[in-house]
């Protein structure tokens, strides 16, 4: 599986220092004025924008970063740290380096290849039927309204999880037909303080790079089941055949029928009762079928586990 990694670095500068900077960037004319603030994108090809933001109390310069343009696929977290510093540096005239910023979003994303656009569609109407999950609600982001999507945003976590079709927003993903993007967002200190243990920027953005996928599948599995998908009446015959145990078969297929009828899986475990819903999850994974089944209008019959197609 390879992630992508794009990081938001925030520096809050005193008012001299921030028109000092401002003045120098209107002279190159590299400046773009926005809803947010002010942008430059004259480095945007080697992989960072910069926004000013002038507001009343907070003078703020914001970094966002794209480590696949600045470093490359495949780089490693040393070689993005110590370049990321020379492309600051080398913008700012040596004035500023990396570790003059704070780290205060993360974004890690993955490109699932499902075979088809019509496959990710399929996926995308599956995964909707999921709704709610502990610690997280449905919500819809600007710039996927109107698009088959499924996102879901923390409630008191920092933490965004967003699925959609990369092309309905105009991104090109090269040659691969049918691309399912997934990306993780830590969009709160406390939600990136839990994964770093450095003090300065260079260091959490190396530490972070290097458990960039435990951190993308450790969010990923408290939302998206394991297993494959197919229709209920399918899942109920499988789960009849596969297990043993009377009393877990019972939960199971009755977990299944929750579900569509709950429009949630947390809502459905709620009404299921159970006191070890840790296990009848584990029993769902063990034979590899999801208990999020396909809706009874949609022609697909059978959709392959996520897992493993991410790999």
């Amino acid at each position: 599986m390879f992630l992508n990694h794009v990081f938001e670095l925030t520096a809050l500068l005193d008012s001299k220092s921030f028109y000092e900077i401002l003045e120098a960037m209107c002279k190159r004319n590299s400046l773009r004025e926005t809803d947010e603030g002010f942008i430059d994108e004259s480095f945007e090809n080697k992989g960072i924008a910069v926004i000013y933001r002038d507001s009343k109390y907070k003078k703020k310069i914001r970094m966002i970063v794209d480590t696949r343009i600045l470093a490359g696929d495949g780089a490693d977290a040393e070689k993005v740290s110590r370049k990321l510093n020379k492309r600051i540096s080398e913008y700012f005239g040596d004035e500023y380096g990396i570790n003059d910023f704070q780290l205060t979003g993360v974004y890690l994303s993955a490109d699932i290849d499902v075979g088809s656009r019509k496959n990710v569609h399929s996926y995308l109407k599956v995964l909707k039927r999921i709704g709610k999950v502990k610690g997280f609600s449905p919500t819809v982001f600007e710039r996927l309204k109107g698009t088959e999507s499924y996102c879901l945003s923390g409630n008191s976590n920092g933490i965004d999880i967003l699925l959609y079709d990369p092309k309905e927003v105009g991104i090109n993903c090269g040659k691969p037909k049918g691309i399912l993007r997934a990306e993780v967002r830590l969009t709160k200190t406390k939600a990136i303080q839990s994964y770093v243990d450095k003090a300065c920027l260079s260091e959490q953005i190396v530490q972070l790079i290097k458990c960039g996928k435990g951190i993308f599948m450790d969010t990923f599995a408290r939302v998206v089941p394991f297993g494959e998908f197919c229709k209920k009446d399918k899942a109920v015959e499988i789960v009849r055949r596969e297990i043993d145990s009377p009393s877990m078969r019972k939960k199971m297929i009755r977990l299944v029928e929750l579900i569509p009828e709950k429009k949630s899986v947390l809502l459905a475990q709620k009404a299921l009762g159970s006191r070890d819903i840790e296990k009848v999850a584990k029993a769902f994974a063990k034979i590899n079928l999801s208990p999020v089944t396909i809706g009874k209008r949609q022609e697909t019959e059978h959709l392959k586990s996520l897992y493993e197609l991410l790999g």
